[in-house]
């Protein structure tokens, strides 16, 4: 087993990201956090660390379990992690799908559409965290 693997590479094997330049990426934008501190792709991790990944519009909470050799399929990722986001940020995701567009494919969205959207927007929004930064 092995002790320490950079943070793109595991958020890679352990199937958060597709690809590892897409967690790379994550990384240099201040997406991912390790002990409530933003880390560089290279950055180091080992066994017991806690892992923030911001998505839009929650935060998901990991810890690491184990380090995998290489990417490992879905069925063995409890094996190597647990997820411990907590429940309000499960609540922000329902809410924010129950709000998201209910007649999608119908076309451009009306005003009433546009004003739900900015609405729901508003609610999730937070400066001090910045979710919505592209």
């Amino acid at each position: 087993m092995i002790d320490t693997i950079r943070i793109d590479k595991f958020l890679w094997t352990v199937r958060f990201y597709k690809t590892r330049s897409a967690a790379t990426y994550a990384c240099r934008n201040e997406r991912v956090l390790v002990h409530n501190r933003p880390v560089k792709p290279s950055f180091l991790v080992k066994q017991g660390d806690i892992i923030e990944i911001k998505v839009n519009p929650i935060v998901k909470t990991i810890r690491v379990i184990a380090i995998p050799k290489n990417r490992c399929g879905a069925k063995l990722l409890d094996e190597y992690i647990v997820d411990t986001t907590p429940a309000s940020e499960m609540e922000k995701l329902i809410m924010a799908q129950t709000l998201s567009r209910q007649n999608k494919g119908r076309g451009r969205p009306t005003k009433k559409d546009r004003r739900d959207i900015m609405k729901a927007g508003d609610l999730f929004s937070d400066a001090d965290n910045n979710l919505f930064d592209s």
